[in-house]
């Protein structure tokens, strides 16, 4: 049971449960019944190939593995409902745009999207949101049976004591990569460009277009863009001031001025107000640096690596005084493997460092500080960065000293597992749960 907790969380975390575009057809039989939920085949077969396209060493007993995982995530459903946990409406709203998002990004926009589907994105939307509800449960349900796993240093050293010796993974090389960031400042004349642009915007709306066919056509914000700039339902304190400001200020249906963040500048329409939570869409123009004002944030750059280098400043401390990135900036500078949280980055892997990133570092030994590089975010702002090529670490066995934070991660995996376990064994008495004869070589209900 432990085995199979501790590989279903990776499951879990790895798996999309249904593709919108899934092409594989199957004749549907009920395989599993968990109270009033049910498990078709084709969820099954789904599964199995979303997971054989994330990796192809798969267990012989994969389909077991498979629908014990779905059994549980009905397991978690049905004692939700039991036990009266509920996840907010909103928070299924913003997941649901999230994932419009990423089709819209992966297609190139709402449109082809549409059209390649066959159904506009409400329809889509619609088709989802059971879905997305049934898993936002799950990872609530998680969250809160395991939340109370700690894990001390002891109990880290005693379990990587545990593990047989040929079985610690061999790691790439890693590298650890600061950076200080620098926004080019923009001058006056053409935030004052983008404003006037936005006001014909509204000027437009006013006298009869549609303001998502100008949002779609205009809007420099990609990911709403493709929904005619909606930015679905959000509550206090989940946007940027100004927009927040601006949007409690509004009335259903108004149109604000133009509004800066640090964004760039938006145009903002209130849709709906439900107490604290809003739903509202915007056109966002990021009004554009001259080369002067690129010029000037490379100097000021410049200027830093020089006293970096003289040891005038600790990099550090030049960091936490100039850097105009939030996110590194909050780690002491040092780009982040956004899968885990660590500083520690695959040196092979340039979809997590960067290519531009990768290359730099290419040239350079540890220790140094980059020239000054220009570079895009990736929400497409312009941006120039110096880089401090900070470790190296070599292809290795994992081990205490270079991999400490994984193995803790690892640890912490397997404490959830047993407390996973034993929520499991009472939980298990309060369904009913049934499965198809075919899977009775699987002895799922035995194990479970």
């Amino acid at each position: 049971m432990k085995k199979f907790v501790a590989y279903s969380i990776t499951l879990f975390m790895m798996l999309f449960v249904k593709q919108l575009t899934a092409q594989n057809v199957v004749i549907d039989k009920i395989v599993g019944r968990v109270n009033n939920e049910i498990i078709l085949k084709s969820d099954l077969e789904k599964m199995y190939q979303q997971v054989l396209e994330q990796e192809k060493n798969l267990p012989p007993n994969i389909y077991c593995y498979l629908l014990q995982q779905l059994i549980v995530n009905k397991v978690l459903v049905a004692k939700a409902e039991i036990d009266s946990v509920e996840v907010d409406n909103g928070r299924v709203e913003l997941e649901l745009d999230r994932r419009m998002d990423y089709f819209i990004g992966q297609f190139g926009d709402k449109e082809k999207l549409e059209k390649t589907l066959g159904k506009t994105t409400s329809m889509l939307k619609e088709e989802l949101r059971d879905q997305i509800k049934e898993q936002l449960t799950v990872q609530t349900m998680r969250k809160k049976i395991t939340d109370e796993a700690k894990i001390t240093p002891r109990q880290v050293k005693k379990f990587f004591a545990e593990i047989p010796k040929d079985s610690l993974p061999f790691l790439p090389a890693e590298v650890e990569v600061g950076q200080i960031v620098r926004f080019p400042k923009v001058s006056k004349s053409e935030k004052d460009k983008a404003k006037a642009q936005l006001l014909d915007f509204k000027k437009q709306i006013l006298n009869g277009v549609d303001f998502e066919e100008l949002a779609s056509k205009y809007s420099e914000d990609l990911g709403s863009a493709g929904r005619g700039g909606d930015l679905g339902w959000h509550g206090r304190g989940e946007l940027v001031p100004p927009f927040e400001a601006a949007v409690f200020s509004l009335e259903p249906m108004q149109i604000s001025e133009p509004v800066e963040s640090e964004f760039g500048i938006h145009l903002i329409q209130l849709l709906e107000r439900q107490g604290n939570r809003h739903r509202s869409r915007h056109i966002l123009i990021r009004p554009k640096p001259t080369p002067q004002d690129i010029q000037d944030a490379r100097n000021f750059l410049d200027s830093i690596r020089t006293l970096i280098k003289k040891d005038s400043i600790k990099f550090v401390d030049a960091v936490h005084q100039f850097s105009d990135d939030k996110a590194t900036k909050a780690k002491e500078g040092m780009i982040h493997n956004p899968e885990n949280g660590e500083t520690k980055i695959p040196v092979d892997n340039t979809e997590l460092l960067g290519f531009g990133v990768y290359m730099t570092l290419e040239k350079m030994k540890v220790g140094e500080i980059s020239e000054v590089i220009e570079f895009r975010t990736n929400d497409e702002k312009q941006a120039l960065r110096i880089l401090y090529y900070k470790t190296r670490i070599p292809p290795h066995y994992m081990n205490l000293k270079d991999d400490w934070q994984k193995i803790t991660q690892l640890a912490q995996e397997d404490q959830k597992a047993e407390l996973l376990m034993k929520w499991f064994e009472k939980a298990k008495k309060e369904v009913f749960i049934d499965i198809d004869e075919e899977f009775d070589y699987c002895n799922l209900l035995k194990n479970l």
